[in-house]
């Protein structure tokens, strides 16, 4: 193998896919995660099909399932809540997988979570990485508690915001899109059994999907507001303000939530590095490496895969340098071509005049190309 040591420096959906990935083929991992606390928070997250498939080959998806809620569909609405049409969705993990499944965040980072500390990975909370100092054949790991560590690799899986990727000399920097996000978990309406988007109305757009038997996800895709509001514990009041002309079903959720219900807005951004994500035996990848706007879905799909991807070539019979080479061949194009369409997507939402655009177009080409293999 390449690699026999590794350190994976962040406990997201990347990072724990990719610890899970390597022990299951006999490499020495140790996790380190900042939070001092390790478990699932947030709101709603979309797992497309290729997202499943990459749970499923690390023995997480069953435990996911469980609590999940799989679809094969997506209605297109006014925003009046009038039905415009329902589309299927590519099964871009193959036939004998859903299409989609919605989760909680927590749901979905506790099985991940359960099956990292199950399959002995050693798991240090509260601390990252301080130093690196690189060898010829070893990466020389200073921790910010004092400790140290010799790796044969070290990956940094530790966000859009990635400290890790600052750290080894790589200067690209988040960019905002130029939308922002209202995200809200709310009761489940017992007509809600797929994901259901509002168009037409006062915003970019208006949606929401299942997520657990009793929860739903919500959002509104808004213009960007002031920076102040950015943070988990927006005011529901402003959301039933920007998003006052949307009905239906969604109109509904809104209305009926507690008006001491906190609501998570953020500007989207993105980021992408197109030089090598890799410095010698140190790499970024996941939303550390690219990150895009969540217009196709994709964004724990393509973190996940890059897991998945990584760990197996890892265990090849090439050195590391071949490794991440063959790594970055194999990975950018597919992640390019569904950041570039993202952001395409999220251009045509705030200019829907663009001449030529046609998102179900777009959206159709990206999740046909997806199904081919990682």
């Amino acid at each position: 193998m390449a690699v026999d040591k590794v350190l994976v420096v962040g406990g997201g959906i990347t990072g724990s896919v990719l610890s899970l990935a390597l022990t299951q083929r006999g490499v020495d991992v140790d996790l380190v995660e900042i939070s001092p606390q390790w478990f699932g928070v947030g709101h709603g997250i979309t797992l497309q099909g290729n997202a499943l498939k990459a749970l499923r080959s690390v023995g997480v998806l069953d435990k996911v399932l469980a609590r999940a809620v799989p679809y094969d569909g997506l209605r297109l609405r006014q925003a009046d809540g009038e039905l415009i049409t329902d589309l299927a969705v590519a099964h871009t993990g193959g036939p004998d997988l859903p299409s989609t499944a919605g989760a909680l965040r927590s749901d979905l980072q506790n099985a991940l979570c359960d099956a990292v500390y199950a399959q002995g990975v050693h798991v240090r909370l509260g601390l990252t990485v301080e130093r690196l100092e690189q060898s010829t054949s070893r990466m020389e790991v200073t921790f910010t508690d004092g400790t140290t560590g010799s790796y044969d690799l070290v990956v940094g899986a530790d966000g859009i915001k990635s400290h890790m990727r600052s750290l080894i000399g790589i200067t690209v920097e988040p960019r905002p899109v130029g939308m922002s996000i209202f995200r809200v978990v709310a009761d489940r309406p017992a007509e809600l059994d797929c994901h259901e988007v509002y168009y037409g109305g006062p915003r970019y757009k208006a949606g929401y999907s299942p997520i657990s038997p009793d929860k739903c996800y919500a959002y509104l895709l808004d213009e960007n507001l002031d920076a102040s509001l950015v943070g988990p514990s927006a005011p529901v009041s402003l959301l039933r303000e920007r998003g006052e002309g949307y009905g239906g079903t969604w109109g509904r959720l809104i209305a009926a939530l507690p008006d001491d219900t906190a609501v998570d807005y953020r500007w989207i951004e993105t980021v992408i590095i197109d030089e090598p994500w890799y410095r010698g035996r140190t790499i970024v990848i996941g939303d550390a490496a690219h990150a895009c706007p969540p217009l196709v879905a994709q964004g724990a799909a393509m973190c996940a895969e890059d897991a998945v991807v990584l760990a197996e070539l890892l265990v090849g019979d090439d050195p590391v340098e071949i490794a991440l080479k063959a790594f970055m061949a194999r990975r950018m194009p597919r992640v390019r071509m569904v950041l570039e369409n993202s952001l395409k997507l999220a251009e045509w939402e705030i200019h829907p005049e663009t001449p030529g655009a046609h998102p179900a177009r777009l959206m159709t080409e990206t999740l046909d190309a997806l199904r081919a293999p990682a």
